[in-house]
């Protein structure tokens, strides 16, 4: 069970843009999901890539709150987060759907929560293992 809990959410974000795009549904990414205007007047709308990083922020967060915690699954949390990022990054590079400023922050994002993994779990780390600094010279 805790391994399942290992899975990046941010995987989960990306496998679903993955999917979008390969079905062909992703072109549609700049069109308009949600249109409003606000009592100011202004007009507020969100387009379908937008949705994308808002579950990206969202699943960012949950991110950072997994790293915060030790244990086993740790170790298997960093590198799937790791696997997460490479995957973004050549997906970006070469899948033409994938050329997109949305996935751009997907795969930021998951650069953040791998730099971001690594540091809370090793201040985390730092802060439960002291070390005693002796003037005798001894251990």
């Amino acid at each position: 069970m805790r391994y399942i809990l290992s899975i990046p959410f941010l995987a989960v974000v990306v496998a679903a843009f993955n999917i979008l795009g390969v079905a062909g549904l992703m072109m549609d990414a700049e069109s308009l999901y949600f249109d409003a205007v606000l009592p100011s007047g202004a007009e507020f709308y969100l387009k379908v890539g937008d949705l994308f990083v808002v579950a990206g922020l969202i699943a960012l967060f949950f991110e950072i709150l997994k790293a915060a915690r030790l244990g086993a699954g740790t170790i298997v949390d960093h590198m799937l987060s790791t696997a997460t990022f490479i995957v973004a990054l050549v997906e970006f590079l070469l899948v033409p759907f994938c050329g997109t400023a949305t996935f751009f922050f997907l795969m930021i994002m998951a650069l953040i929560d791998v730099v971001a993994g690594f540091s809370v779990s090793i201040l985390s780390a730092r802060r439960d293992y002291s070390v005693s600094h002796n003037d005798g010279g001894g251990l």
